[in-house]
Formats: C-alpha cells, sequence, structure tokens
C-alpha cells in the first residue's frame, strides 16, 4: 500500500488557522448607523446624571408625547408645583410635564453583563468551529461571522429581557411597558458586529 502526503490539504489548513489570528471582531452598536442611538446604549449601559442647563429639565408625559414645551400653546407652571400644563374649559389641569433639577439614569448593562456571562460560551463555541476550519467545511471569516451573529443575538436576548433597574413611573406610564431598554425596539435591532482583517 502506498501513503502519499498531500501537501495542498496541509498548507490550506495551516493557512486558514493562521487566517484566525488576522481577524478581530466588533461587536455593537456603530455611530455610522445611528448616533442617536449610540449615545442612547452608552448612557443605558453606564448610567449618567443629567442637569439642566437652565433651572429645570422638563421630562414629557404621555400627554406631551413627542412635542416640546415650545410646541405646546397655553403651557404654564402652577404655582408652587413643578410641572408645566395645561388647562382646559372645565379648568381641569393636564400635565405635559414634569420639572426636575436632575434625572439619574441608573446604570443598564448589557454589554458588559452579557460579555461577562456568556464567554465562556462563546469560547467553547470558537473552538468547537476549528475542526470545521480543519476539514475545509468552514473558513476563518466564515467562524467570524458566526460568532459575531451569536454574541450579537445574546445581547439583544438580554435587551429584551431587562427589567432591573426599572423605569421611574411617569416613563413607564408615558412609554406603557417596563421594559428599560426597549422603546421602539431600535436599539435592539442595531445590535450588530463587524469582522475586521488586520
Amino acid at each position: 500500500m502506498k501513503v502519499t502526503n498531500d501537501k495542498t490539504v496541509m498548507k490550506r489548513v495551516i493557512k486558514e488557522l493562521d487566517e484566525l489570528d488576522r481577524y478581530s471582531l466588533q461587536i455593537g452598536l456603530f455611530s455610522e448607523d445611528d448616533s442617536f442611538i449610540q449615545m442612547i446604549a452608552g448612557v443605558n449601559e453606564f448610567g449618567l446624571t443629567i442637569r439642566p442647563k437652565g433651572k429645570y429639565l422638563t421630562i414629557p408625559t404621555k400627554e406631551a408625547g413627542d412635542r416640546r414645551a415650545r410646541d405646546i400653546p397655553g403651557l404654564f407652571k402652577p404655582k408652587g408645583k413643578n410641572i408645566l400644563a395645561t388647562s382646559g374649559q372645565d379648568g381641569k389641569l393636564t400635565v405635559m410635564f414634569y420639572l426636575k433639577t436632575e434625572v439619574n439614569i441608573p446604570e443598564r448593562s448589557f454589554l458588559r453583563s452579557t460579555f461577562d456571562e456568556k464567554n465562556g460560551k462563546w469560547y467553547d463555541f470558537f473552538d468547537s468551529w476549528i475542526d470545521d476550519i480543519i476539514t475545509g467545511n468552514l473558513s476563518a471569516s466564515d467562524v467570524y461571522n458566526r460568532l459575531g451573529s451569536l454574541i450579537a443575538s445574546d445581547i439583544q436576548i438580554t435587551i429584551r429581557n431587562m427589567y432591573e433597574p426599572s423605569n421611574a413611573p411617569a416613563t413607564i406610564a408615558r412609554k406603557g411597558t417596563n421594559n428599560p431598554l426597549i422603546s421602539d425596539g431600535t436599539m435592539r435591532q442595531k445590535v450588530t458586529w463587524k469582522v475586521m482583517k488586520s
């Protein structure tokens, strides 16, 4: 029996394994996609205390919707109350904004907390795909894209399932839900990955 040594297979395997070192993975929300959503993500990830430029911050109620204070005619501050309201014909006040001297947004880490919780799982998945590289079923780029997809999905699940620290009662009333990281789902959907090659 004659044994042949197929060096082309070995060269391909070595090349693909070397490629693993040439790639890196970036996970998150990228500013070129939406810098406002990236800012919101950063505020939630690390927390923030917001103070007004003037005397008060205006915190909208459900009744104010997406309008700003200057967009609502007849808006006034009732004496002794830290609200901006309108008055109906019956004299009943409708609160449009709460006036606050500061707002504390607590840390709601969804990136770092997911990395801390799932890092071992991701390493095991990455390790399990090495055999597929050796057999030629996957390239180094394929492995990084699969890993990126898995990590992004896990982060999206963390966003969906986070309820603590909860929203302030006024925020819950305005949003109609107590998921602090989801208003319309945009931030969750924007979590993605990039495979970078050096």
